[in-house]
């Protein structure tokens, strides 16, 4: 029972941290609690050494960590998020006449949990299970274009977190912001050839009731099957499954 007043404390701290659209200070955290300073310092600590919480020391903020992130994208995993999808990834399917999938964010790499596959369309590396490093996929990008800048940096905090396929995909969290704010002047990501030479895939991101990114939807297509006009009947319809499962979520635009 003595540990309890502290876990409770450390809970606020990270739902303060959620409610926040960027990072805040520790005094700012203390003083919207009602907690000491020195309380504060010490439960922050704590959760950075376990990966609730990101320091970030040339802005003096605190924000939520990978593990927080972690915790949160694990609910998104669960069955109901599945059964919630699938037949939308089924009407995706059946309107493009291509393979679609569902991804939600697991650490830097995109966990795949539905896939819908299209008759007599090319098999696929991908399949429920797998993972991908998530700067390699639209599904991916799409859903870390959504993230807050903060947590992209708390992601890829180094060249070392990068990971390339065959000289795909980007080195650097330069690059990759760049990559990032295409996809947000886009309206949607696209990797052509990441993957799998010769198949293209086109995704968007599924946003929760506080519009956080809790998945991804992409279809994949042969890219010498589909032209630009094509490319966006086939853009137009993963943002109707997006809109679709968000709204299921309880997001509201």
């Amino acid at each position: 029972m003595t540990n309890a007043p502290a876990a409770a404390h450390a809970l606020k701290v990270l739902r303060l941290l959620a409610k926040h659209a960027e990072p805040a200070a520790a005094a700012t955290i203390a003083r919207e609690l009602g907690l000491p300073r020195s309380s504060t310092y010490h439960l922050l600590a704590v959760l950075r050494d376990a990966g609730f919480v990101h320091h970030l020391p040339d802005e003096r903020r605190w924000g939520l960590g990978v593990a927080a992130f972690e915790l949160g994208s694990a609910y998104s995993r669960q069955a109901p998020l599945q059964r919630m999808a699938r037949p939308i990834l089924g009407r995706l399917v059946d309107a493009t006449t291509h393979n679609a999938h569902l991804v939600v964010l697991h650490g830097r790499d995109v966990l795949y949990v539905v896939e819908e596959r299209a008759p007599g369309r090319p098999s696929l590396v991908t399949d429920v299970g797998v993972r991908l490093p998530a700067s390699l996929t639209a599904s991916g990008l799409a859903i870390l274009a959504a993230l807050p800048t903060q947590q992209v940096r708390a992601l890829f905090p180094s060249r070392e977190a990068f990971v390339q396929r065959d000289g795909h995909g980007v080195s650097s969290l330069t690059a990759l912001r760049s990559e990032l704010a295409q996809v947000r002047q886009r309206g949607y990501a696209l990797e052509d050839g990441s993957v799998t030479p010769g198949l293209t895939s086109v995704a968007g991101a599924v946003l929760d009731h506080n519009g956080f990114p809790a998945a991804g939807i992409a279809i994949t297509y042969p890219h010498d099957d589909v032209d630009a006009g094509e490319r966006k009947l086939l853009v137009d319809e993963v943002h109707r499954a997006t809109g679709e499962l968000s709204r299921r979520l309880g997001h509201r635009a």
